[in-house]
């Protein structure tokens, strides 16, 4: 993903890019560093005092700055960041940076290049646009949370991978540079509206669209791939430890069989 300039060393397919993260929790530091981990420069933005997003596992190739944003001279020092910046990473509730005189229709007239990436759980618009939540909430409300457990017990969340990393980072940043793509046509900068509750939807759009397939049509828990298959299953070793066992094809079945 890398080729070498003139000079011999590495540049990577995004260097040049100039990327402001708003400092969040989870997916929005994930997006921040899929776009450092491909060359661009990114610049976190903290809150003034310093939160506990500070200690950030996900700073790697990030550079910091603190701002208090509640206070003028705060918005300020963004609005002026944000006139040299491609990317602007915003994972607040809705209608925060309007309050704070930071929203899209004052960012992007002052600078019409701009992508102006926002991440939420529910988007700008709809019922549950106000609300607040949690990987697993947005899980439920996608209607994925449905398909993943057991047999006869409670649906499970694994962790939060799939709606904060998979529907909400991965996916705002896929959008982000798509509207990067878009701008070496147009020239314009664009909003992205990134909804955990619709990415991971569109993540698992696979579950809905294979049922007619055999593959998910029955139950939770009685299906090929979520524990219904002996041949697709986790194992307790006697030495206490599992196993992991994938052997859908015939062939790789009759060899488990044999051990």
């Amino acid at each position: 993903m890398a080729r070498r300039s003139a000079a011999g060393r590495p540049d990577m397919a995004l260097s040049g890019l100039r990327v402001l993260e708003l400092a969040g929790l989870a997916p929005a530091p994930l997006c921040g560093m899929i776009l450092a981990d491909f060359g661009a420069s990114v610049v976190r933005v903290d809150r003034a005092p310093r939160s506990a997003v500070a200690t950030d596992v996900q700073g790697r190739g990030k550079r910091s700055l603190a701002l208090d944003l509640k206070r003028p001279p705060g918005a300020a020092a963004l609005r002026r960041l944000c006139c040299g910046a491609d990317v602007l990473i915003e994972p607040f509730r809705h209608g925060v940076m309007e309050k704070l005189g930071l929203g899209p229709e004052v960012l992007l007239r002052e600078n019409p290049r701009l992508i102006y990436a926002r991440l939420t759980g529910f988007g700008q618009t709809g019922k549950y646009a106000k609300s607040a939540g949690h990987d697993i909430n947005y899980l439920a409300l996608s209607g994925v949370l449905s398909k993943l457990g057991r047999k006869c017990e409670n649906p499970y969340a694994p962790v939060n991978l799939l709606a904060d990393f998979a529907g909400g980072g991965v996916l705002c940043a896929m959008g982000i540079l798509i509207a990067l793509y878009e701008r070496t046509r147009s020239g314009k900068g664009q909003i992205i509206d990134a909804s955990m509750v619709e990415g991971i939807a569109y993540i698992s759009s696979f579950l809905w669209k294979s049922q007619n397939l055999g593959l998910w049509n029955r139950p939770r828990g009685e299906n090929l791939l979520d524990s219904g298959a002996p041949f697709y299953e986790t194992y307790k070793t006697s030495d206490g430890k599992f196993m992991a066992v994938g052997a859908i094809e015939p062939q790789f079945y009759e060899q488990l069989i044999k051990g």
